[in-house]
Formats: structure tokens, sequence, C-alpha cells
């Protein structure tokens, strides 16, 4: 079977994470995979085993998703919008898929909307099914015409929608108005993550606080914070995990107290989790399964720029559990930072997370069989 995965990440690298590790899963299972990106090139990630294709690239202007911006920071106007339909189409038309999945869409990318229903006319004309793929939690939609656009292109494009999650711990509903005709072509695949991962062979990160913010340039707030809190936690040795640009890097390297140390982001960044005393970090999805696969102690500082809401709703569901513990972006201090660190410490430990995390290769099977139903029909 060929597989095309469409994702455009605008912001962090979140989203092409988890497209990327369902395509390794296809892979691994013996299909041919086509990794669209429509995002800004991550090269920190690795693309063995997936055929990437990338379109010309767009990032959102910061926390301001109502227009888009060319890689060098320029409004992305009507002909290069038209270029990357054009390309994503050609791709399309290319690959021959038998299968295609849009991560995110039409729950989210509205704005590109026009190139996404250029892409569903196409597979519906080539009669190619289509899967949604979406994580635990959306952006609730601010109007109810939003989720109503949705549902419609679902009914009329999609075989179903694979939702990225337990039920158990994260209904869709916690973020989405969930209809009944919606809820009929939901498929629950459990987490998506990589395996999980062994303590790092190097001993790299054992017994420290390990601060990251994702692979993006976000999270400012939080590494400045926690530049403070390790001045005022001497005693101990902190790390910083930074994404962005190498002037970025190098400033809070500059600023850093003697106790801490300030690396570039890194792939071996979940070996570390393993050993670390404590991860302080935003709620992503990737980095909320990362923490609960590694039973790390964690300190979640939800992104919530922009009025964003879908960390602050995951980073609540999880704090239930021991040894985690929720610090709003708007309370973050040094003394703060240092004071939730001791309280997730007096913690009791928490398991690692085992079962429900074999998402990927629960889409692969969910995949198959709707593509085998297809073609039995």
């Amino acid at each position: 079977m060929k597989v095309m995965i469409v994702v455009t990440h605008l912001l962090g690298t979140g989203h092409l994470t988890r497209a990327l590790t369902l395509g390794r899963a296809f892979a691994n299972a013996g299909d041919q995979v086509v990794l669209v990106s429509g995002g800004v090139p991550v090269g920190h990630l690795d693309f063995d085993g997936v055929e990437l294709v990338q379109l010309p690239p767009l990032k959102s202007d910061g926390v301001d998703f109502s227009r888009v911006l060319t890689a060098e920071g320029v409004v992305a106007d009507a002909a290069y919008l038209e270029a990357r339909q054009g390309a994503l189409l050609d791709t399309f038309a290319d690959s021959r898929p038998d299968l295609l999945i849009t991560e995110l869409f039409p729950f989210g990318r509205r704005i590109l909307r026009a190139e996404f229903t250029a892409l569903l006319l196409a597979a519906q004309t080539g009669k190619v099914p289509v899967l949604s793929s979406i994580r635990d939690i959306l952006a609730p939609p601010s109007k109810p015409a939003k989720a109503a656009m949705a549902e419609a292109l679902i009914t009329t494009f999609y075989s179903g929608v694979l939702v990225h999650s337990v039920a158990e711990i994260a209904a869709l509903e916690l973020s989405w108005p969930v209809s009944d005709a919606l809820r009929k072509r939901l498929y629950y695949t459990g987490f998506v993550a990589p395996s999980a991962p062994e303590v790092h062979p190097d001993g790299i990160g054992v017994g420290e606080v390990l601060v990251s913010a994702g692979g993006g340039s976000v999270g400012d707030h939080l590494f400045d914070a926690a530049l403070g809190a390790a001045a005022l936690d001497h005693g101990r040795r902190w790390r910083l995990l930074v994404g962005g640009s190498a002037a970025r890097v190098a400033d809070l390297r500059a600023r850093a107290p003697e106790n801490c140390t300030v690396d570039a982001a890194r792939p071996d960044f979940r070996q570390m989790l393993r050993g670390a005393a404590v991860s302080v970090s935003m709620c992503g999805y990737n980095t909320a399964l990362d923490v609960l696969q590694t039973g790390v102690r964690a300190v979640f500082v939800p992104f919530d720029a922009g009025d964003e809401v879908e960390q602050g709703l995951r980073a609540d569901a999880l704090a239930v559990q021991a040894g985690i513990a929720v610090l709003r972006a708007g309370d973050l201090t040094a003394q703060g930072l240092v004071d939730a660190l001791r309280s997730v410490e007096g913690a009791g430990p928490r398991a690692p997370l085992v079962d429900g995390v074999d998402g990927a290769a629960e889409t692969v099977r969910i995949a198959r069989r709707i593509v085998e139903d297809r073609h039995a029909g």
C-alpha cells in the first residue's frame, strides 16, 4: 500500500514529529510512505524510511494564525500559495497513493483550506480513501460555524477520523463538539509515540532538571525563568534544550549560571528524560507523552499565548497523576518554578505509561482495514 501524509507545522514541530512517527509505522509494516511537509524544514528530525516532499514552506506570524508567512518572514501572497497548491496536487498525481491522510485538517489549518480542498477533490475523483489525523486535544472552535464546516468536510470527503488518544484519558469531547454523526466516524488509536526510550548510554541528563520547549522558537519566558530558578537552586545541575536559532542558544548560554548547561535541541532528548530528576516543559502532545512514557517527575507550563487553551486542557487532565504539577505561564517566576519542583519531588513515584501508546501501529491496522473495506465495496 502507498500512503500519502500531508502536514503543515506553523509554529512548533509537534505536528510534523507525530506525522513522521505515523509514517515510520506504515513503512515498518511494509508500506510506501510519502510525507508532504508544508512547514519550515526541521534539521534535527530523521526522515529515514519515508519519502519527504517539501512544499514551499509556511510559518505563522508568531501566535497569530490568521495569516501565514514564508520562511523569510514575508506574508505569503496569492502566487506563493498557488505554487504550494500546484506542488501538492502534482505530488498527489505522481504518487498515486492508496490512502491519503491529512494531519489536523479540517479541524485546524483553516487558513490553508483552499489547498486542502483541492487535494480532497483530487482524492475523491481518484476514489482514494481519506483519513484525518488529530491529536488528543484540539483548539476548540471559536464559533459553531467552524465546527459545522469541519463536520461537513468530514461527511463529504473522509472515511474516518483518527483520534490519537485514549478516550478514558482525553476524549475528543474535552475540546471539540462531537455530534452523533461525527462520533460514528471516530477511531481512537491510542497515543502516537515512539518506543519508550532507554536510559542515555552516556548518562547525559541523569539527576538533572531538564528544561525544554519543543523544537521551535517558542518558550522564551520559560527559559528566562529557568535561568533564574537554576541560580536559586545552585546545588544541582540544570540543562536547557533550546530550539530556534544559534543566536538564541548563544544568548541563553551567556546568561546561564555555572550549574546550568544550555544546549541546542538534540535528538537524544527522550533518553535524557529517563534519568532526569525533573522535566520542566510546556505541554504539547509529544512532550506530554515523553513524560508519561518515561515516568519522570514533571512541571508543565502550558503554552497559552494568543488565547491558546489546548496545552492547558491537556496539562489539567494529566495533573491528577502523581509527580506532575502545572504552573500557569502568568504565574511563572524563578521562585515559583523552584517551589513547583520541590512539590513534585515530594510526590510518590509514577510508573511509566505502557498501555495505550501503540497508536501508530493501531493507526496502520485501522487504515488497512478501511482501505480493504473500500476495495471490497
